[in-house]
């Protein structure tokens, strides 16, 4: 019989059920996983029923309100740091310092100083990590870093990337923690910048240097009830937003190649507005979120009049047969999170790593810090 991995989520919003439900999904997708999850323990402070009742449909075996019971409980190996930001690094280093394997989103920490502490207390105590970036694990995105890598686009000479909605943009989104520096870190920077930087590092080549411009465009807000999602509207009195809503960099590539990265959490007319486009020297791809199952592919063409077609992703693609029997059967977001769940699973059988690990969302938070510094200083920063 495939032994347990008993699992803990500190944190049962949308994200925690999310990795719930993935952890659920798991052995339902991949037959072989070494390990079967066990969802044991939750711990979340929410005053009202949703999470005893989130608790109850996912079969949690006990409801916590303290994270510090769960993450040093002897009946958990995996702990799931699923809460906000500011939490992140607390949980994180008790976690790994407790023995237990983690599962973190990103932005691991508020900065990149707390998410070293987070490395440093992963390889002190030998667990393995995931963060969650999951828009590397999509099957389109997978076939775009194969072209990539085996030159089918020649030599890659520029890259543009952009993460684009509209979650913050109505004037009256209230004053939830996501806008305030003591409790995110940053604004669009460490929510969508951080997924940007990862995908153009996966799909193309690391960051080497840049140089970035930020802007706030609603400086006020009012004021949330206390535990409010940023999607709320809020009914107290005006306070002022600490973050930013927009951001633009220039990206200098290992290898001498240039991108453009864009992100805003304020566009009116734009929703998970994902995506990223390579131009190589004799041909380019491009891939949206929005159609995460279609990449656009210009190769093997002249190098005027070229033109894309589009290329389905189909089983062996990426983990696609793992979800899909065949070519343009749609996959979601979740599914994006049961690869993710699959990798950490095999990254604690077999004691090394698959998928994006800590160590990732370490080069995002150094990548976010260092455009907090070449915005604030006007300046181009190396990475």
């Amino acid at each position: 019989m495939t032994a347990e991995l008993r699992v803990g989520i500190v944190g049962l919003g949308w994200m925690g059920q999310v990795h719930a439900r993935a952890l659920s999904r798991l052995t339902q997708h991949y037959t072989d996983s070494p390990l079967r999850p066990r969802l044991v323990a939750v711990a979340d402070t929410a005053d009202d029923d949703r999470t005893e009742r989130a608790a109850q449909a996912f079969g949690f075996e006990h409801q916590l309100t303290d994270w510090r019971e769960l993450v040093t409980r002897d009946d958990v190996d995996l702990v799931c740091v699923t809460g906000p930001n500011f939490i992140h690094r607390d949980v994180a280093v008790a976690a790994a310092q407790a023995g237990k394997h983690l599962w973190v989103e990103k932005p691991a920490g508020r900065n990149a100083d707390e998410t070293a502490e987070i490395v440093a207390a992963v390889e002190a105590a030998g667990v393995q990590s995931a963060a969650g970036f999951n828009y590397r694990n999509a099957p389109a995105v997978e076939l775009a870093r194969e072209l990539v890598a085996s030159g089918r686009l020649g030599t890659v000479e520029h890259t543009s990337v952009r993460f684009v909605s509209d979650y913050a943009a109505h004037p009256d989104g209230a004053l939830s923690w996501r806008f305030q520096n003591e409790f995110a870190g940053s604004g669009v920077l460490g929510d969508l910048v951080s997924h940007a930087a990862d995908l153009v590092r996966y799909v193309v080549a690391d960051i080497d240097e840049l140089i970035a411009d930020r802007a706030t465009f609603i400086p006020e807000r009012p004021e949330a009830r206390p535990g409010a999602m940023h999607y709320e509207r809020g009914s107290g009195a005006m306070g002022p937003v600490e973050n930013e809503d927009y951001v633009s960099a220039l990206l200098r590539l290992a290898g001498g190649s240039r991108g453009i990265l864009e992100a805003s959490r304020s566009a009116v007319g734009e929703q998970n507005t994902y995506g990223i486009e390579v131009h190589g020297t004799t041909g380019a791809l491009k891939w949206d979120f929005r159609r995460m199952g279609e990449l656009q592919v210009c190769l093997d063409q002249d190098y005027q009049d070229a033109f894309y077609a589009t290329r389905y992703v189909a089983p062996g693609d990426g983990e696609l047969a793992a979800f899909q029997p065949g070519a343009n059967n749609p996959m979601g977001f979740d599914d994006l999170k049961v690869i993710e769940a699959r990798r950490l699973v095999q990254s604690i059988a077999d004691g090394k790593p698959h998928g994006a690990t800590i160590h990732d969302a370490l080069i995002a938070a150094r990548t976010v810090d260092a455009m907090i510094v070449s915005a604030d200083e006007r300046k181009w920063v190396a990475l």
